[in-house]
């Protein structure tokens, strides 16, 4: 391993696992989706099965899945972007939702299929909108002037599960807000099927409150971007 590279490594495994801010962590993300799409081989890119950075880092590598071009900033993105895509199971699980390929999520644009573990969906007659995050979705839930539909005709909100990453009614889930665990999009509502599995991820990732879907507001959502809400 180069000594560069070996820097490298060290400086964004001590950024991930001591605090990069959600805003970084998100645009990162966000980069290295674009840099995959524009600059990287898919099928190559498919090869890289793991959820630690380092590792991720050092199979791009070994790998390289990309143009030999590729700068030490769009590696950094890309692994990120690859780290955030992967499940905590590298293959689908019965019950997991199933989200269209070539699908982008209506908030931000990304392609929601690349988030397995964050997928969630708002069906309205039929029309399903994914999204990579419950962030996401809760925008297009709540903010009706950004996003103009009939709420009254929404038939389903379904959620991925934590752990399970199966598919799980949005209404009927618990959520945790404040964890040290970061979704695509940054700080996230980290969605559970059960109370006690989100009890027990608030112990395991310093998680702050446990939320019902009826108590996600406004506030709380435009808070997790780090903005204020204003009526």
């Amino acid at each position: 391993m180069s000594q560069i590279l070996l820097v490298t490594l060290l400086l964004l495994g001590l950024a991930y696992g001591e605090g990069i801010s959600p805003s970084k962590y998100a645009k990162l993300v966000q980069k290295g989706e674009k840099v995959a799409l524009k600059l990287c081989d898919e099928n190559k890119l498919s090869k890289i099965k793991s959820k630690k950075l380092h590792e991720i880092l050092q199979q791009i590598e070994n790998i390289k899945p990309c143009t030999p071009t590729l700068n030490k900033r769009n590696k950094e993105a890309l692994a990120y972007f690859l780290m955030a895509g992967q499940s905590e199971s590298l293959t689908s699980v019965k019950g997991q939702m199933e989200v269209p390929t070539e699908i982008k999520c209506p908030v931000c644009g990304m392609f929601v299929a690349k988030y397995p573990k964050w997928a969630a969906l708002i069906d309205v007659e039929g029309k399903k909108h994914y999204f990579d995050g419950v962030k996401d979705m809760m925008k297009f839930y709540i903010f009706d002037v950004d996003f103009p539909y009939d709420r009254s005709k929404i038939t389903q909100i379904e959620v991925t599960d934590f752990y399970t990453l199966q598919a799980t009614d949005a209404r009927q889930a618990f959520y945790v807000i404040g964890s040290d665990v970061y979704g695509p999009m940054g700080n996230e509502l980290i969605p559970f099927l059960t109370k006690k599995a989100a009890q027990n991820f608030m112990t395991d990732h310093r998680g702050e409150k446990i939320i019902r879907f009826d108590e996600i507001t406004p506030k709380l959502v435009m808070g997790l971007d780090g903005l204020e809400y204003t009526e």
